[in-house]
């Protein structure tokens, strides 16, 4: 039995819900990402913005052009001014979120050297670039 839901992404199996492509331009999104541009999705609350990144997420993944992940990084919040706290769980929700959609365990065992004192600062500049370097080695290293 489908229901509303309120409290957090919905599943369209168990949720009624609207399909999140018929709410966006997804022609539009897609030229903005292929530009490597920014784009903000902006809307009240329990409107459908997790529901629809989540979708958009999957649909590019599925294009096998593109990396994406989405995270949530509000555990982060609770750390206030606590910079090394704020990082390690934002890293650490980056590794959770890479091995669960893109099932890419290297950022997870990479999390010690991200993580080390002198480079909390700059750690999830660090993370995502040596994501992209695994990556890029990764596709193109090994076929030359």
């Amino acid at each position: 039995m489908r229901y509303f839901n309120t409290a957090g992404p919905v599943n369209s199996e168990d949720h009624y819900c609207l399909n999140p492509f018929e709410r966006m331009n997804l022609e539009e999104i897609l030229f903005l990402i292929e530009q490597k541009k920014y784009f903000i999705l902006h809307a009240l609350r329990q409107t459908g913005k997790t529901s629809s990144l989540l979708v958009l997420m999957a649909y590019l993944n599925k294009q096998d052009k593109f990396k994406c992940l989405y995270i949530n990084i509000e555990g982060a919040q609770a750390a206030r001014e606590y910079v090394q706290q704020g990082m390690n769980a934002i890293i650490h929700e980056l590794a959770s979120r890479a091995k669960i959609y893109l099932h890419d365990d290297y950022l997870e065992k990479n999390i010690p050297n991200l993580l080390d004192e002198s480079s909390y600062i700059s750690a999830f500049n660090q993370a995502l670039t040596m994501c992209v370097v695994f990556h890029v080695f990764k596709t193109f290293g090994s076929s030359h």
